[in-house]
């Protein structure tokens, strides 16, 4: 890449519609509530995290991710986790962002939901008054936790107890060995109640749990849904339905749901016409950023300033971003491109 490219990304103001909350924790914030807990397997110095974040499979990946969570067991962490996260997005020109929440398993480790939620919102007012970047929240199932407890507490947590910045309803973890259709009722329930549906699908499966989250939990948007394109048929459907896939390269990489750069189906699922917006996923983890993503981006689909900007747009257009917000980052991406 172009040192010219690197550094049009690096000033391009961008919306980030795919990235976890605990997945985004800094190496120095993780280093940091590893020593607050130091029973923790988690590594306190920052060489030992890099080895730690190396990931086998996507299994694997999973009990990394939840011994991350486990350090999260005051609000006082979640708050500075949070902020944190904001803060590097904001870094980024990151102008707003969609951060994916679990609070299931901070609850089920001892932070009630009305802490829960008071340290998010705290954290999110004021990285928004400090850095300007605006966030609003989506609350998702993680899969690896079961149907009964997980789920059912999630849709509680999203309906009775929802933050103010609450605008979305996903579902997260392994895919296999779990059947989208089984969370059709808390989809329903998260709609009748104003939510957006942005489940995860069709990453480490195939087309038809891509399928399965359309028709059985009401899809906007798709987390991942790379293997899209092993169907034409949905192919079709996507590009006619506007459906909108959220796409992180180096994250599937790294799950080895894709072998290399070369073979992502990026470039082939844009070329027959499909939404696509590029993300970070869990960025430190995966060794990745935001901007990282944008320049892969600009590799695979040979995107030049104007390809990058217009990516840029096109992700702030299916965002649930206040339509106010909307036109504003809008403005900045257009401002800047016509400088640059």
């Amino acid at each position: 890449m172009l040192p010219s490219t690197a550094n049009f990304i690096a000033g391009l103001p961008k919306a980030e519609l795919h990235v976890h909350h605990v997945g985004s924790a800094r190496p120095e914030t993780v280093a940091e509530l590893a020593a607050r807990h130091p029973d923790s397997p988690v590594p306190k110095d920052l060489d030992g995290l890099r080895r730690f974040f190396t990931f086998t499979d996507f299994a694997h990946f999973i009990e990394v991710y939840l011994s991350v969570v486990d350090l999260l067991r005051t609000p006082e962490d979640l708050r500075l986790l949070t902020y944190e996260v904001i803060e590097g997005l904001a870094a980024q020109q990151v102008r707003y962002a969609e951060l994916t929440m679990t609070p299931y398993t901070s609850v089920v480790r001892g932070i009630p939901i009305e802490a829960y939620t008071e340290a998010i919102e705290d954290a999110r007012v004021a990285a928004e008054r400090d850095h300007g970047t605006v966030v609003r929240w989506v609350y998702d199932i993680p899969g690896e936790s079961g149907v009964p407890p997980a789920a059912d507490a999630t849709i509680g947590y999203a309906v009775d107890h929802a933050p103010d910045a609450l605008v979305a309803f996903g579902l997260g973890g392994p895919e296999i060995g779990v059947p989208r259709a089984q969370f059709a009722p808390h989809f329903a329930r998260a709609q009748a109640a104003g939510l957006h549906s942005v489940p995860h699908a069709g990453e480490s499966t195939g087309p038809e749990t891509i399928w399965s989250a359309i028709r059985d939990l009401g899809a906007e948007r798709i987390g991942h849904g790379v293997r899209a394109v092993d169907d034409p048929e949905l192919v079709a459907y996507l590009v006619q339905h506007g459906i909108p896939l959220e796409i992180s390269p180096t994250s599937n990489l790294a799950t080895r749901v894709v072998e290399r750069i070369e073979d992502h189906p990026v470039r082939a699922l844009r070329d027959a016409g499909v939404t696509v917006t590029i993300n970070s996923d869990d960025p430190p983890m995966f060794g990745t950023t935001l901007n990282r993503e944008y320049a892969l981006a600009a590799e695979v689909l040979g995107l030049d300033a104007a390809g990058l900007a217009a990516l840029a747009r096109t992700a702030v257009d299916v965002s649930f971003a206040p339509e106010e917000v909307k036109a504003d980052v809008r403005e900045q991406i257009d401002g800047y491109a016509a400088s640059a």
